[in-house]
């Protein structure tokens, strides 16, 4: 039996460790693409019904060779067996799961939130496909940078919001409304503006706005390129350090019965 969990704890944790490992995460990619194409159509059909059974009845069976694996992962001992189905991705499997009982019978109706469940299920590419998981490494290590820029930009948006809010004609000659008739609108527009995205909703119309505008478009530019730098470098170094740790695990038998 322990032989068994062994080699299914190298082919479900594993990414791409080798050929099984591969075909696994595939499978599941699969089946996570198929069960969320029902969500880009209003109606029902019955082939979605197929798409729904085929991809939960997979998720089921990768929940439980999580569950009976989890003390075989690096670290983690017998209790992981106990308290795996409380971790925020066995949750999120679980809540996937349930809207099939809704597809099997009314009676479960109240198990399933509507489709947002459903959605939950995009969370899951993160497990399988490995560039995302990269990413959410990334940032969980320069999570204090990261922070750091995240908290320059919204001290950023805020002082520009006050000084438009403040610096701008109260009212629009053109149509005698509000400009920015709260602070929220002037703090909206700061933060379309920093990120580049510019919607033209809200827009300054005297010179003194139009200036500061200016101003904040050019150091929004600086201040968004913060953290794709940092981003990128540590995205290249997560790739070096994982493969520079592969080859030893890739070498690695498995175990024999």
């Amino acid at each position: 039996m322990m032989d068994f969990r062994k080699r299914v704890c190298r082919v479900i944790f594993p990414h791409g460790e080798n050929l099984v490992s591969r075909i696994y995460d595939y499978v599941m990619l699969t089946a996570i693409a198929v069960s969320i194409v029902p969500l880009m159509f209003r109606g029902h059909q019955t082939l979605f019904l197929y798409f729904e059974l085929v991809a939960s009845a997979l998720f089921i069976v990768d929940y439980v060779l999580r569950w009976l694996t989890a003390d075989l992962k690096p670290g983690k001992d017998w209790r992981a067996l106990l308290t795996y189905p409380f971790t925020p991705m066995a949750i999120i499997d679980l809540l996937s799961i349930l809207p099939t009982f809704n597809v099997l019978g009314p009676t479960f109706r109240v198990a399933r939130v509507s489709r947002l469940l459903r959605l939950l299920r995009v969370v899951k590419f993160i497990r399988y496909f490995e560039p995302l998981e990269i990413i959410l490494a990334v940032i969980h290590r320069q999570r204090r940078i990261l922070g750091t820029v995240g908290s320059l930009a919204l001290f950023y948006i805020f002082i520009t919001a006050l000084i438009m809010f403040n610096a701008e004609e109260p009212i629009n000659p053109e149509d005698g409304k509000y400009l920015f008739p709260t602070f929220f609108d002037a703090f909206y527009w700061a933060a379309c503006t920093l990120t580049t995205v510019g919607y033209g909703d809200i827009y300054p119309i005297s010179t003194v706005g139009r200036v500061i505008s200016i101003f904040s478009s050019i150091v929004g530019i600086a201040v968004i390129a913060l953290p794709s730098g940092i981003m990128t470098a540590g995205y290249l170094d997560e790739l070096k350090a994982r493969k520079e740790g592969r080859p030893k695990e890739e070498q690695e038998p498995l175990p024999e019965n």
